[in-house]
């Protein structure tokens, strides 16, 4: 993807997902619940995905992926903006919003996502 403005519209195109400061950076939230920040840079993207989903995407382009450390701890994925595929980026998105927003958000979001006649 290459820049955050992309990032940005997508993130806010996910229902109920709202843009918040935290600390130096920006936050994208679903109900109060942060998915995905924007540090001061502004060409690096993270988001809150599970264990494997980080281990395959740094595994599958390392230049674009890494894990996001906070501490001792990998908390979710540090996205390099520039060489990430747009499409990538958008899934890695919506994953992080699934895991943050409520159940119910989640299961209207795919009714409504699904083809006609689906």
């Amino acid at each position: 993807m290459s820049d955050v403005e992309q990032a940005r519209r997508f993130a806010l195109s996910l229902p109920e997902a709202t843009e918040a400061p935290h600390f130096d950076m920006a936050s994208f939230r679903v109900r109060g619940k942060i998915f995905a920040t924007v540090p001061a840079d502004e060409a690096h993207l993270h988001v809150f995905v599970d264990e494997p989903e980080i281990a395959a995407s740094v595994a599958e382009n390392p230049a674009a992926f890494e894990p996001l450390r906070w501490g001792e701890r990998v908390r979710g994925l540090r996205i390099r903006l520039e060489p990430a595929p747009d499409d990538r980026v958008r899934e890695l998105l919506e994953e992080s919003w699934r895991r943050k927003a409520p159940r119910r958000l989640v299961a209207d979001f795919d009714q409504h996502q699904r083809p006609a006649g689906g």
